[in-house]
């Protein structure tokens, strides 16, 4: 099976030793994408704009790869305060809006940059 690293300016630069996605065969894995904007400045706004940018992040990377958020067929987010998750779910509505991804939702002790969300996905290619 090929294995592809992805990567794009589009999205910001990963801050560790990984990929920003790597595709292997028909399936796209996305690192977890914290508010940080493409220039790797910090979006250091409420938990929507948070949750905002790193969907744009996302959006990102599955377009560089070949895809899109429709192809995406798994998301794991993590909160930093699961009494975020109101707020996260309203701005997560308008990227998904049909044939939602399997999903799952988690509380973490503390996420990179003190970010309040980050979202990783698993998605096909186009």
């Amino acid at each position: 099976m090929e294995r592809t690293v992805i990567s794009t300016s589009e999205a910001p630069a990963a801050i560790g030793p990984y990929s920003q996605a790597v595709a292997a065969g028909q399936l796209i894995f996305c690192s977890g994408q914290i508010p940080l904007r493409p220039d790797g400045s910090f979006n250091a706004g409420d938990v929507g704009e948070q949750t905002r940018q790193a969907l744009n992040n996302l959006s990102a990377l599955l377009a560089a790869a070949g895809s899109s958020l429709s192809q995406v067929v798994k998301t794991t987010v993590f909160l930093q305060d699961m009494n975020d998750f109101a707020a996260m779910n309203a701005i997560y509505s308008e990227f998904f809006t049909s044939a939602f991804p399997a999903r799952s939702t988690i509380q973490v002790a503390r996420l990179p940059r003190d970010a309040r969300v980050e979202i990783e996905a698993v998605a096909i290619r186009a």
